[in-house]
Order: C-alpha cells, then sequence, then structure tokens
C-alpha cells in the first residue's frame, strides 16, 4: 500500500495546488490513501471568519484553512472517487499561546489525523531568520525543542509531530551536534510515547537538500529504542511533483532502522501497516 500522509493544497497559503488534482494526481501515482493537512498557525495567520482584514503575501491570502469549505470538499471529493481513501487532517503550527486556538478549533470538526508541528516561536519565523536572530546556535536550537515539549506537555489533541527537527531546514550554522540536544529530544520522544502518540517521516528532506532524513536517523533510532511504534510517513507536498516522492525510499530506510510498521489514522486512532520495500 501506498499513504501519502501530508499532503497541503490550495486550503494552505503556501500553496495553489488545487485540491481535486490532487485527487487525481494521487490516483495517476498509484497512491492508495492520502490525508489532507493543510496549515493553520495561529499567532501569525487569521481564521477567515476572525472579522478582520486578511492579509496577501506573494498574491495569495495568508491566512489558515477555510474549514467549512475544506471540509466539504473533503467529504464530496470522498463520494466522488470511491476508489481513493481520502482522510481530512489538518497540521497545526503550534506554540504555547496558541494552544487554546487549537483546541477550540479541535473541538469544532471531527477529524481523521492531527500533524503538530513548530513552525514559530514567540510568533517567529525560522524560514525568514526572525527566531534565530539575536541567538547563538545553542540558544535557538534548544529553545525550538523547549517549546515543542511546552506543547505536548499541554496539549494531547495530535496524532504525530511533524518534522520534528524542521531547526535543522533553517539553520544558517550548519547541523547542530546531536548529542548537544538529545536530552531535550529525548525528553519530547518520551512524552510523545507516554500519549500513545507518535512521529513522522517526512520526505521532503530530498529537495530541501538535506543529507540526513527528516527527522533525522539518530532522532528515529532514538524513539525506537525508547519504544516508539506510531510513525507515518508524507511528503509534505505543494505541488504535483512532491505528491508521493521518495515515500517508498523512506520506507526502506525505515526497515533498516529496525522498524517493523508505519501507521495511517482513521477518527485519530493509528492503523497499523506492515512495512514491506515494494
Amino acid at each position: 500500500m501506498l499513504a501519502d500522509y501530508h499532503v497541503h493544497c490550495e486550503y494552505s497559503d503556501d500553496s495553489t495546488y488545487l485540491m481535486e488534482d490532487v485527487v487525481k494526481d494521487a490516483i495517476k501515482k498509484g497512491i492508495n490513501e492520502i490525508c489532507f493537512t493543510d496549515h493553520v498557525d495561529y499567532g501569525i495567520k487569521l481564521d477567515w471568519d476572525s472579522g478582520k482584514e486578511i492579509m496577501y503575501r506573494n498574491g495569495e491570502p495568508f491566512a489558515n484553512v477555510d474549514y467549512p469549505r475544506y471540509e466539504k470538499q473533503i467529504k464530496d471529493l470522498q463520494n466522488k472517487y470511491k476508489n481513493m481513501t481520502i482522510k481530512m487532517g489538518l497540521e497545526f503550527g503550534m506554540q504555547v499561546h496558541t494552544i487554546p486556538q487549537f483546541q477550540k478549533l479541535y473541538n469544532q470538526y471531527s477529524f481523521d489525523f492531527i500533524i503538530l508541528s513548530c513552525h514559530q516561536v514567540n510568533d517567529q519565523e525560522f524560514w525568514t531568520q526572525d527566531f534565530q536572530k539575536g541567538k547563538t546556535q545553542q540558544e535557538y536550537n534548544e529553545r525550538y525543542y523547549q517549546e515543542i515539549y511546552d506543547v505536548i506537555s499541554q496539549y494531547k489533541d495530535y496524532s504525530v509531530l511533524g518534522h520534528l527537527d524542521l531547526i535543522v531546514r533553517y539553520d544558517e550554522k550548519g547541523v547542530y551536534p546531536f548529542e548537544k540536544v538529545k536530552p531535550l529530544i529525548e525528553k519530547i520522544l518520551k512524552q510523545v510515547i507516554q500519549d500513545g502518540k507518535g512521529i513522522e517521516v517526512n520526505t521532503s528532506y530530498h529537495r530541501y537538500g538535506i543529507k540526513d532524513m527528516t527527522p533525522s536517523r539518530d532522532i528515529l533510532k532514538l524513539y525506537k529504542e525508547l519504544g516508539g511504534t506510531i510513525i507515518t510517513i508524507g511528503s509534505d507536498s505543494h505541488k504535483e511533483e512532491h505528491l508521493g516522492a521518495y515515500i517508498q525510499e523512506a520506507k526502506k530506510e525505515l526497515i533498516a532502522l529496525g522498524f517493523e510498521k508505519y501507521c495511517t489514522f482513521e477518527k485519530m486512532q493509528p492503523i497499523y501497516h506492515q512495512l514491506e520495500e515494494e
């Protein structure tokens, strides 16, 4: 089975990939199951019904998902494409101070899957270097992982942690040594396992030119050593050429690391599948 569990479309502010085109392309590529996980980033973006003026960036609305339209279109596509499994998820770009907004959103809809990611700290973006500015490499790496730990210590309505070492992608000083942040990462992974949650393998490391996997093989090994079993695989796609990319390779990597199964989700419950090289 081929499943892509990190998929973005036009409901994300950084994608213009039409949702129905995603489904058609997935069928063409032989993908059996997809989960839409469009971006929600409270703190820096507004909801469409906020009553405030939506900003535009690069000609596209800089806003969170239009939830009612999103839910309706996913249901319509599920009815139209019966030979394709389509799941409804979101990617929560969470910070400690935005937890109440995410909790309210989660309580309003019925989700199959939620990726919990950290895209900002104190509303400062990583990709712009606003977060890293004025900090040493040690300070911004430790602060990033501390934010994730603080969030998951309080918030439990999620399925997996997305691209756990995302900070690597935007670290202009190079990869910070794993051993120096291992204690923090171990705390995070122990909390994840204790709460019955998981982590994802995000295959976008290929297109970002990252030499290791995302998360790194060191993190994946540690997760396995600690007893972690819930793993999803996603392309983090925003356009056709990303969809389903390198998922089979990720399966081979997981097998090499000693994992035997990966997961899909339904109504927030993991479904285990045997890892097989296809």
